[in-house]
């Protein structure tokens, strides 16, 4: 397996990973709970603060 192919399945393990972390702390939420919790979660990321308003 070169490097290329360990950084692929390191990827989907990652992924795997934040989501069944985002899947524990969500699961007993209504929908008003996740809703701020999503926003939360966005007004925190440097990725959307990088990205201009467009709405």
């Amino acid at each position: 397996m070169d490097d290329q192919e360990t950084r692929k399945l390191d990827a989907v393990k990652m992924m795997r990973e934040i989501r069944d972390k985002i899947s524990k702390e969500t699961m007993d939420m209504n929908f008003e709970e996740l809703s701020k919790y999503v926003s939360k979660k966005l007004e925190n990321s440097e990725v959307v603060k990088d990205k201009p308003h467009t709405g």
